[in-house]
């Protein structure tokens, strides 16, 4: 039984290690980027051996996540749960919670207000669609894509996970690291997402729910995820038919059952 979020990546590598797990479009740079369940799962070791050994984040470490919904959002949760560390959620620009953290990873387009608050360790993602890095940027952070590749692609916490330690800090309340777990495990049943589902989740709804609801709840339920960012209101029924997705959070489409809705 799954008491920590890297069991629940665990599982769905034990499912089908080879199946699309994470399907990401944006549709503004025109990105289509689909990772398995093995793919996802090296990223994340990557992602959790350069926190780990460049920023010694662990048990007790705090980690900022200022980054919009995206398959590489989704590989630095999981790398930091897998550190053992807790993710500070911060969806506001102006968040002043920054200085809490130990780490600071945010989008290149959310640097320059982060850079005048003195972070000690800031960290960027490009989000560029080949994964390169920050290119033309010469400010403080240090750049994650070309840093996360020279790590190594099998992860080995220094230190075991607490499953009671902080997982999630939260404006309203901290979860957890088995908290999360079982957060997501009810949070699946009561939307009734079912193991198989290929559920669609778009930017504006996976901000508004957070990342139990768009990342562990799917995983938690043995699910796979459509992620869209900018998404356009009129691919949406054609990418959903596409995709095969059988189900959607947060939207409705023809034919498509809506997670947490009535029949």
């Amino acid at each position: 039984m799954a008491t920590l979020p890297a069991d629940l990546l665990a599982a769905a590598l034990r499912r089908n290690a080879g199946a699309p797990l994470v399907t990401f479009y944006d549709d503004v740079s025109g990105e289509r980027t689909e990772l398995s369940a093995t793919t996802l799962a090296n990223w994340v070791a990557k992602t959790g051996n350069l926190l780990q050994e460049e920023f010694d984040v662990g048990p007790g470490s705090t980690v900022a996540v200022a980054l919009p919904v995206h398959w590489q959002t989704a590989a630095v949760l999981l790398g930091v749960w897998s550190c053992g560390a807790a993710v500070l959620d911060t969806a506001g620009e102006d968040d002043d919670r920054f200085a809490a953290a130990d780490v600071v990873l945010a989008d290149a387009d959310r640097l320059p207000p982060l850079e005048e608050q003195g972070l000690p360790e800031l960290m960027g993602l490009s989000l560029h669609p080949m994964g390169l890095g920050m290119a033309g940027y010469v400010g403080p952070a240090r750049d994650f894509a070309l840093e996360v590749r020279a790590h190594g692609d099998v992860f080995s916490p220094w230190q075991p996970a607490d499953p009671a330690g902080p997982g999630l800090v939260l404006g309203g309340g901290d979860l957890s690291l088995a908290g999360l777990v079982e957060t997501a495990t009810e949070l699946a049943g009561r939307l009734g997402i079912a193991e198989g589902d290929r559920v669609l989740v778009d930017q504006r709804t996976a901000t508004e729910a957070g990342p139990v609801a768009w990342l562990l709840a799917p995983l938690a339920a043995g699910a796979s995820l459509v992620l869209c960012r900018a998404a356009s209101s009129t691919r949406l029924q054609h990418r959903a038919e596409t995709e095969r997705v059988t189900a959607t959070l947060g939207l409705k489409l023809d034919g498509i059952r809506e997670l947490g809705r009535p029949a």
